[in-house]
This record gives structure tokens, C-alpha cells and sequence, in this order.
């Protein structure tokens, strides 16, 4: 009997260690996280170039520099407005600088830095193993600052590869990750972020104890080491037939279907798709220009866009572009003159 109570004092204690230590790393770790609010304008698809509706968004964030924020591009990639608040309820407006929308991760550059900055530190995902508490800190349905916790159930290679030739990598989690968790932080219990939440995978519309993040030092190598250059575009590769039927003059192109307002192709003036359709059992944005080439790479296929991402993200000073684009049956250049990039200090 003796034996028994002791048991139930022991594992009460532990209990009450193991709650205290994770309320103790919610505490240090809470205002380096951000809630994120987004603004965007779609064409309606109705046939009009000049039809926008406009939709608004949240997701999270984390802070890992003054002015930088990671998160999950999904978010971001659309974004006219992008709005920060802090856990003190301060807001800033950020731009999109870096995104690769393959790993889901992108980075935010705030016009200013906040008052009281808390920077998270980015810890090496490599060291993670299965098995390893996990804790995720977001706004899930809207509600900011909310905690889960969890543990790492898998971790899942790509077979595909990100935009600059590097392979993907995710955690798979049981901590449960909602609508509003994306783009949060997940860290391990020394408080560091080892992953940044991307999607769930579900049959019912909600959380059903599979979630997924993208590793920290994917993140950190595709966005933050070498970068990868925001372009500010929604596009569609066309297959050699939907060439053939949109009268392109090569094998293939990147047909454009959205463009950001507040990013570079928004201010090259190139222009997004506005009626749809469905082709190949595909349903598609028309009307929006074709990019055929990029300086010297001709887009043929799959591998012409990895040959484009790379050759974007091969240099991080001020470059000068040139675009070749399909609009309306004539052919035009556009020159893209992109800033140089500063790799974030970690």
C-alpha cells in the first residue's frame, strides 16, 4: 500500500515539475511569437480585368531578428497588406522579402523594428529526434498566444526539391495545430524553434492528430542562408498541350495567374489572369501574361523553373534581370532590377 501512495506522490510531483517547466518555457518564449494579419485582392475570375474581391487572413509568426519574421508563405504569398502585432499589443506593417512557397516558409521584413523586440533563437533541427517533446505556440481560429503541445511522431524527407535544389524537409506533430496555427513557431523544450507549422492533414476539415512543420534549418537554408527571392507571383507551368491551345510560341510557359499588388512583378506591371476556366481537369486563371523566358533560360519544363530559382538565388547583390513575356499575342521585356539580400544573422 505504502508502495502504491508512494508511486501516486511521485508521478503527482512529476506532473506538477513537467507543467511548470512548460509554463515556465511559454513565458520566456510568448512575445517573440506574432500574430499576423493579411489583406489581399483576387480577380473574381468573372471575366473582367479590372474585378477584384478582396479577402483578409490570419496566421502566426516568429520573430528571429529585430525586423524578421518567419513564417509559413501560405500566409504571406498573396499579401497586399501585412499587419504584426505583438504579444503588447503593438502592430507594424511588414512586406514580404524572402518566400519559398515548396517548403511553405517565408520571411517578413517589418518597415520598422518593435518597441520591445524578444527574439527567438533557431535551434538545429538535425539534432531532433522521434519521440521529442514539442510545444506550438499560435492563433489558432483567431485566438492569439494559444499553447499545444506534443510530440515529434515522424519526420518526412520530400522526394521533390525546394526552388534553389535543396530537399524539403518536415516534422509531423500530435500537437494539435488549428486554422490561425500557421506560420507559428514549434520549439523543443530548451525553447528553441525547431520547426515552423505548415498545414494538417485531415478528412473532417479539422485537426485530427497529424499536423506538420517545416525543420528550422530548412528554413533557415532556403530562406535566410542564401535566400530566395520574393517575385510577388502566382503562376502555372503550362504542359506542352495547354501551350498548344493558349498559341504560345515554345513548348511551354509560366502562365500567371495572380499578381501582389505591393511586390515586384506588381510594379513591373506584369498582369494576372481574370477569367477561369477548366482545362486537363484543371481549373485556371486566363488572360494574365505568359513568362517565356528569363535572360538566357527558356522555360521548356519542370526543370527550367529549378534552373530560374537557382540562377534568381545564385547571387545576393543588386541584379538586373530581363524578362521575355507572352501578352495578348505580342512579345515584351520586362527589367527586373532586384535589391541585394542580407542573410539574417542567427
Amino acid at each position: 500500500m505504502r508502495k502504491i501512495v508512494l508511486a501516486a506522490v511521485l508521478a503527482l510531483m512529476a506532473s506538477s515539475a513537467f507543467s511548470q517547466n512548460l509554463a515556465d518555457l511559454f513565458e520566456q518564449n510568448k512575445q517573440s511569437v506574432v500574430t499576423i494579419y493579411v489583406k489581399e485582392s483576387l480577380n473574381s475570375g468573372a471575366g473582367d480585368p479590372r474585378t477584384f474581391v478582396s479577402n483578409e487572413g490570419l496566421g502566426s509568426g516568429v520573430l528571429i531578428r529585430d525586423d524578421i519574421i518567419l513564417t509559413a508563405s501560405h500566409v504571406v504569398a498573396n499579401a497586399d497588406q501585412i499587419m504584426v502585432q505583438f504579444y503588447d499589443g503593438e502592430a507594424l506593417e511588414a512586406t514580404t522579402t524572402r518566400i519559398s512557397r515548396m517548403a511553405d516558409v517565408a520571411v517578413i521584413t517589418l518597415k520598422k523594428p518593435p518597441s520591445n523586440p524578444q527574439i527567438a533563437t533557431l535551434g538545429n533541427s538535425d539534432d531532433v529526434r522521434i519521440g521529442d517533446e514539442v510545444f506550438v505556440v499560435g492563433a489558432p481560429m483567431g485566438l492569439p498566444y494559444s499553447l499545444s503541445r506534443g510530440v515529434i511522431s515522424g519526420r518526412h524527407a520530400e522526394n521533390n526539391l525546394a526552388n534553389d535544389g535543396k530537399s524539403l524537409e518536415f516534422f509531423q506533430t500530435d500537437a494539435a495545430i488549428n486554422t490561425g496555427n500557421s506560420g507559428g513557431p514549434m520549439f523543443n523544450y530548451k525553447g528553441e524553434v525547431i520547426g515552423i507549422v505548415s498545414s494538417i492533414l485531415t478528412r473532417s476539415g479539422g485537426f485530427e492528430g497529424i499536423g506538420f512543420a517545416a525543420t528550422s534549418n530548412v528554413s533557415r537554408a532556403l530562406l535566410t542562408e542564401r535566400g530566395s527571392r520574393y517575385f510577388g507571383v502566382e503562376s502555372l507551368l503550362l504542359s506542352s498541350e495547354m501551350a498548344r491551345v493558349l498559341n504560345v510560341p515554345q513548348g511551354s510557359g509560366w502562365l500567371i495567374q495572380h499578381v501582389v499588388r505591393n511586390s515586384p512583378a506588381g510594379r513591373l506591371g506584369l498582369q494576372g489572369g481574370f477569367r477561369t476556366a477548366v482545362i486537363d481537369e484543371e481549373e485556371v486563371l486566363l488572360g494574365g501574361d505568359i513568362i517565356l523566358a528569363v535572360d538566357h533560360i527558356v522555360i521548356k519544363d519542370e526543370d527550367s523553373i529549378y534552373k530560374i530559382w537557382e540562377y534568381f538565388n545564385s547571387n545576393l547583390s543588386t541584379v538586373t534581370y530581363n524578362l521575355k513575356v507572352l501578352r495578348g499575342g505580342k512579345i515584351m521585356d520586362f527589367r527586373w532590377v532586384s535589391a541585394s539580400f542580407e542573410p539574417t544573422r542567427q
